[in-house]
């Protein structure tokens, strides 16, 4: 079996203190989960594959390459929870178009004004990304804080479906990604982290948040397994919203 991805930064005291408290337990899958797809935009994506160092050129908050090798991941766990009738959930950002309620974010970053758009389509750089565009019968969330449950109705509509559980899948793992797990996980949830299906810009915070999150608040496990467990649900547990296919 692979090493876990944040081995490599890891003290053996680290290593040590976590096998003796006994943080990293199996919490276990639910049984009426909802797959969450945190921000997977064009923003944090780039408008094409290329390092991050290029990308980030012209859209500052791009994770590179890396976020297509997510996306690519994110695509099969959608189309499994699609065959299954399991509810998908998207969240993306939304911004006034002075961009005051930026609030507090333009504190730490001074390329905060900056408004990419996609090519020369003049698409927002926070629409999710066609490979995984939501279909009419999904639900996106619309935020403006790292948590897909601050300020938003993401709880009201886990409680609507009646779930127990929720799959999370997209970035960045340290910010907006490991954020909504820590709400779930307080709102007492089943959490599970899709490691291949998170990505972040840098490879460290992406490495730790996953070490942290699997000791603490959710289980990080590959994207075979929970593939598997989501094939393995009955149909018809959910009823989804009929949705309504765009005008032609």
């Amino acid at each position: 079996m692979a090493e876990p991805i944040w081995n490599q930064f890891l003290t053996e005291r680290d290593k040590a203190v976590f096998a003796a408290a006994g943080y990293g337990a199996r919490a276990g899958f639910g049984q009426r989960p909802a797959l969450l797809v945190i921000d997977v935009n064009y923003s944090f994506c780039g408008d094409r594959r290329e390092p991050i160092l290029e990308s980030i050129k012209r859209w500052r908050n791009s994770c590179g390459a890396e976020a297509w090798d997510g996306v690519a991941r994110i695509r099969e766990l959608i189309d499994v929870a699609h065959a299954q009738g399991i509810p998908v959930i998207y969240t993306t950002g939304v911004r006034r178009a002075d961009n005051w309620d930026s609030g507090s974010w333009s504190w730490k970053n001074n390329r905060t004004e900056e408004k990419p758009l996609v090519g020369h389509t003049g698409r927002d750089g926070n629409e999710i990304v066609d490979e995984i565009a939501p279909e009419p019968h999904d639900i996106v969330v619309l935020k403006q804080k790292p948590s897909g449950f601050f300020g938003t109705n993401l709880l009201s509509y886990l409680v609507l479906f009646g779930c127990d559980s929720v799959i999370v899948t997209g970035t960045t793992t340290s910010g907006c990604v490991r954020a909504t797990v820590l709400d779930a996980f307080s709102n007492n949830f089943r959490v599970t982290v899709v490691e291949e299906a998170c990505f972040d810009r840098s490879q460290a915070s992406h490495a730790i948040n996953l070490c942290d999150m699997q000791a603490k608040y959710a289980d990080v496990l590959p994207v075979q397994e929970v593939k598997r467990y989501l094939a393995s649900l009955p149909k018809g547990l959910f009823e989804l919203p009929r949705g309504v296919a765009p005008m032609a």
